[in-house]
């Protein structure tokens, strides 16, 4: 299974009646196992770029081909959970045919076990984005959409739920695109970083990882910071 992504151009028309262009050419691919990882300035285009992933809009020039059986799951900035259903609730309302048992082991993984009975009004920021990862998840997706889903967490606790996503990415082959400002986030977690300029985005840099991510150690993680500190990269 891969993603396939070619976008020729995305302009809006603003209502004042002037054209404004949010996505240069750019172009690239993922394949089942894969993380990629986008990187950008805000306001370059990157959320733009997911919706037309997605085919949330289709008012683009280019094309976008994946298989159309693939299962998505994704996972928004915000956690956008229903505040009037529990966290179980609200898993399984996106994934009914889920079993007891990989219910219960994502929870787990994501230390959801003492709040599946707790409303979202009940949780604090770290555990509502567990909540949507579980979500996001438990439809088995051969496609994965993570939309800056650290954001606004503090370093320890972002830290606890970067290891949680790469122990669910790694547990099967699924297809995964982040969205991230975060260089740390970028090479604990991806496969291919995606360098984005400003508006309008254009990839600058395709960067790959070779190393696994269970196998990269601190040491090689500073090699892979400094190595992309000598890159010419507009978004950097």
């Amino acid at each position: 299974m891969r993603l396939e992504v070619e976008i020729t151009g995305k302009t809006y028309r603003s209502a004042a009646g002037g054209t404004h262009e949010v996505l240069s050419p750019l172009k690239f691919g993922l394949q089942s196992g894969e993380v990629g990882v986008l990187i950008g300035p805000s306001g370059c285009g990157k959320s733009t770029m997911l919706r037309i992933i997605l085919g949330l809009d289709r008012d683009f020039d280019g094309r976008v081909t994946r298989p159309a059986e693939a299962r998505i799951g994704m996972v928004f900035q915000e956690p956008r959970l229903l505040p009037w259903r529990t966290v179980e609730q609200n898993v399984r309302l996106a994934a009914p045919n889920v079993s007891d048992a990989k219910l219960a082991e994502l929870f787990r993984i994501l230390e959801l076990e003492a709040h599946r009975s707790h409303f979202p009004g009940e949780l604090s920021l770290g555990l509502a984005r567990r909540v949507a990862l579980a979500r996001a998840f438990a439809v088995e997706p051969d496609l994965l959409v993570l939309d800056e889903p650290l954001a606004s967490l503090d370093d320890a606790l972002a830290g606890r739920l970067r290891d949680e996503i790469a122990t669910l990415v790694g547990s099967r082959s699924v297809m995964t695109l982040l969205v991230t400002h975060s260089l740390e986030d970028a090479i604990r977690l991806g496969d291919r970083l995606f360098f984005l300029s400003p508006r309008p985005a254009r990839i600058v840099q395709d960067v790959p990882i070779s190393i696994p991510r269970a196998e990269r150690s601190e040491a090689e993680l500073a090699r892979i910071k400094a190595e992309l500190a000598a890159l010419p990269l507009e978004s950097k």
